[in-house]
Order: structure tokens, then C-alpha cells, then sequence
């Protein structure tokens, strides 16, 4: 069997036809584009059952991934998180079923990882010597990790506001690291005029055509750990909403392959109420966003005025009958403290997020009663110190221990 199925590369919107030995950005006509793979061989030659003693990570869904030899996969160990049952908290909120996908102890903190391991494994079997991107921290931080393993450069440019760590993790990994006193939409401007000036290779989302299968993997990991039956409901948290594109396209692959049934979750774009274009775009009923003005939220990675993809975030949520909500700051800094006081996880600012919009969507009737409801946390809580704030007492020798 061969390492990967892929076959070609396409244009959503133009349909236009790319092949895969070759170095691609956009389409002709500035659409992402997106991979295929030969699902119908595969499906003759594959089965789910055959998965069981493979690594536990995502390459153990190599035929359903870019990279053509094993030789150039470039990893460190990313995929196959826990899917954790959040009880408490679902009592709290009248869920009776709700689980975390939990994306904060993969490497790098968040699930960048996973798109920059397959991302960089790519570039790399493509011959690419050095990359550049915007980022809004974490996934910066993880392609230039794995640029690093893969002994490739990178060029990272990011807000000056973005959090410390994901600074720190760029700077250790030997990265061009610059930053821009302005939002992620104004690292991009000074990535394009590089990438134009020393033809490098733009990592941007969705410029370029693998990122967004590393983070599918997601959605197959959801599958394999439910034993093929999905849930009723996906959340996640939504800037670029790679993630949330590339979970809709894993599940259509596995219907193809006859591994799921053909009725797929509904999908909710998860945004913050200071920066939430796909919220608007959907409750108006548009194909696309429009950008968002002075936008601002704690939850750093969902700090994305206009995505490239979101007529792809839009399409996923109108097919499968999703919807897109905004979350307060200070209700998602709430359900922080919640899910750590109730469940002992520390998630990040986005993951929190999307277990507020889960307590909103169940408060409203929308996740009815007995339906099975899944939440991303797309990164560790630990990457994000300043939005936790507490006052802890500070005792002399021979003083007693407070009580709370």
C-alpha cells in the first residue's frame, strides 16, 4: 500500500486542478486549496479495524495525509489527545453528555502542532528552506519548533500583544522572530512583502495547502475514539477556523470511505464578541465575512478580523446545520474558573470559550436534552498566566493556614 493516497490538489472555488510534487500558495483566482486523495482504492484497501497497534498519533492515519514517504515525516509525537468526560461541569449546565477534546498537552501547548508537523513534514518532502507566517502566538510558536526539527528556517512576525510563552518558544527555536505593534491582520502585510522580497515560502493560513490536514486529524481522532459514531454537536473556538474546516472535511472523507454514517454533527463557530465576523456573516445568512474593525479579545487566537477561508467556516456550519455565536470576555474568563473548579482542567482563554457557548446554546434549547456535545480546548491554560488573577495570602513563619 502506498505511505499517503494523495492525488491532487483543487480549487474550491474555481475548481482549477493542482498537482502535488509542486510547490503551491493560493489558486490563480486567490482561493486556499484544498488536497484529495484516491478514497475510492483506499477504501478497498483499507479498513478501520486495521488502524488497532498502529503509533498512537496522527500519522497513524498516513494513507489520509500529504506526505508521500515516511522518510519525511517530521514529528514529535502530536495527535491522539484525550477525549475526556466533563461530567460535573455537564450537570452544571444540563448536558448530560459533554466531553473535552482536550488540545493542551500536545507538543508545543496547543494544536498548532498538528498542523505544522504535517505543514513542515510537507514542506520539507517539497524541498522548502525557509518559511514565513503571521501568527497570533501558537502557531508560530509550533512551525517554528518543527521547522527547527525538520532543519528548516523560519521567518515568524507577530502582534507585540501576543502572549510571552509563544514569543519564548519562537526565539529558543533559532526563528527570525519580529513583531509588529499592530494586529495579526498587520503581520501578514509585513510576511507578504517578505515572502515578495526573498521568495520565501508563505506559511500563512490556508496559503498554503497542508496545514489544514494536520488539523483534520482532529475529526478522525473524534471518530476513532467514539468507535465511529459521531456526536451531536462540535464546538470550536474560530479565528482562521482551519480547525473547524478541516474536522468537516475529515468526516466527509470517512463517509467516502463507508467508515460513518452519512449524518454529521452540527458545527458551531466559536468567536469573541470584540472580533466576531463569522458571527455576523452567518446571522445575515452571507457566504463570506467582512472585516472586523479594531477588534479585541484575551482569547489571543481567536483575534482574527478577516480569515481567509471563512466561506469554507460558512459552508461547513450551513451544511451541517451549525450555527456561529460570540462569547463575552468575561463570560468565557468565567467558565476559565469554572471548568478548573469543577473538572481540574486549565484550559486556555478559545477553549474556555466554547464551554460558554455550550452553557448559552443548552440555556437557549439549541443543544437539546441527551444529545451528545463535544468541546475543543485548543491549548494548555499555563500559555495564558495573565488571565487568571488571584489574590493569595502570604503567611509568616508559625501563621495558620487560611481557610476557604
Amino acid at each position: 500500500m502506498p505511505f499517503s493516497y494523495l492525488t491532487h490538489l483543487h480549487c474550491p472555488k474555481c475548481q482549477k486542478i493542482y498537482r502535488p510534487d509542486e510547490v503551491h500558495q493560493l489558486c490563480v483566482c486567490g482561493s486556499p486549496l484544498l488536497a484529495d486523495y484516491d478514497l475510492e482504492s483506499l477504501r478497498n484497501q483499507l479498513t478501520s479495524k486495521d488502524l488497532s497497534g498502529r503509533p498512537s498519533n496522527l500519522w497513524r492515519y498516513h494513507e489520509l495525509l500529504p506526505v508521500t514517504s515516511p522518510e519525511n515525516v517530521v514529528t514529535l509525537g502530536e495527535g491522539m489527545t484525550p477525549l475526556l468526560p466533563m461530567n460535573r461541569l455537564g450537570l452544571d449546565m444540563g448536558i448530560g453528555s459533554l466531553w473535552m477534546k482536550d488540545e493542551g498537552i500536545i507538543p508545543t501547548g496547543s494544536f498548532k502542532a498538528r498542523g505544522a508537523a504535517v505543514g513542515v513534514s510537507k514542506a520539507k518532502e517539497l524541498g522548502v528552506q525557509e518559511l514565513a507566517m503571521p501568527t497570533n502566538g501558537n502557531a508560530g510558536a509550533a512551525w517554528a519548533l518543527y521547522a527547527a526539527r525538520a532543519g528548516l528556517r523560519s521567518s515568524i512576525v507577530m502582534p507585540v500583544g501576543a502572549p510571552v510563552i509563544t514569543r519564548n518558544e519562537c526565539a529558543v527555536s533559532g526563528a527570525n522572530l519580529n513583531l509588529v505593534n499592530g494586529l495579526i491582520s498587520d503581520a501578514g502585510k509585513i510576511v507578504a512583502q517578505a515572502v515578495n522580497d526573498y521568495d520565501l515560502f508563505d506559511a500563512s493560513t490556508l496559503k498554503e495547502p497542508y496545514r489544514i490536514e494536520g488539523k483534520k486529524t482532529m475529526g478522525l481522532e473524534i471518530a476513532e475514539q467514539l468507535d465511529w459514531k459521531l456526536p451531536d454537536v462540535i464546538l470550536y473556538p474560530t479565528g482562521g477556523g482551519v480547525g473547524l474546516i478541516g474536522i468537516y472535511k475529515a468526516f466527509r472523507e470517512l463517509i467516502e470511505l463507508g467508515w460513518i454514517e452519512d449524518k454529521l454533527p452540527r458545527l458551531v463557530a466559536v468567536q469573541a464578541a470584540g472580533c466576531a465576523p463569522i458571527v455576523k456573516a452567518w446571522e445575515r445568512g452571507m457566504p463570506d465575512s467582512q472585516f472586523w474593525a479594531d477588534s479585541t479579545t484575551v482569547a489571543f487566537g481567536i483575534n482574527v478580523p478577516k480569515a481567509l477561508g471563512d466561506f469554507l467556516v460558512l459552508e461547513a456550519i450551513y451544511k451541517t446545520g451549525g450555527c456561529a455565536i460570540a462569547i463575552e470576555d468575561t463570560e468565557l474568563l468565567e467558565e476559565q474558573k469554572n471548568i478548573a473548579r469543577l473538572e481540574g482542567a486549565f484550559v486556555c482563554p478559545e477553549g474556555a470559550a466554547t464551554f460558554s457557548a455550550a452553557r448559552k446554546l443548552r440555556a437557549n434549547g439549541w443543544i437539546q436534552e441527551g444529545e451528545t456535545v463535544i468541546a475543543l480546548n485548543t491549548g494548555s491554560g499555563i500559555k495564558y498566566p495573565e488571565t487568571v488573577m488571584v489574590a493569595v495570602p502570604v503567611l509568616e513563619p508559625g501563621d495558620s493556614m487560611r481557610r476557604i
